[in-house]
């Protein structure tokens, strides 16, 4: 255990963000798995309300930091290929 005052607080403040990372990739991948239940269930319209919320979720989370930019936008292009195939 480190015995430096600031070291302490550096180790305190690391396990804030790592649960805080967590928390938002569970969110994420949670909401993710909604819209593709939607998609094999064939219901465009329930797809596209859950992509909306999912695209907000990863947006935030780039806000956050918790994903870079190029790790969001392949999730939220990967979400939306899936939806849009499902409209054709």
């Amino acid at each position: 255990m480190a015995q430096i005052k600031s070291q302490i607080k550096r180790i305190q403040t690391n396990e804030k963000a790592r649960q805080r990372n967590v928390a938002y990739r569970s969110r994420i991948a949670t909401q993710a798995k909604k819209v593709r239940v939607a998609c094999e269930k064939k219901d465009v319209e329930a797809a596209k309300a859950e992509l909306k919320v999912a695209i907000k979720l990863i947006d935030k989370s780039v806000t956050a930091g918790v994903y870079a930019r190029n790790t969001a936008a392949r999730k939220k292009s990967s979400l939306s290929k899936l939806v849009n195939s499902l409209a054709k």
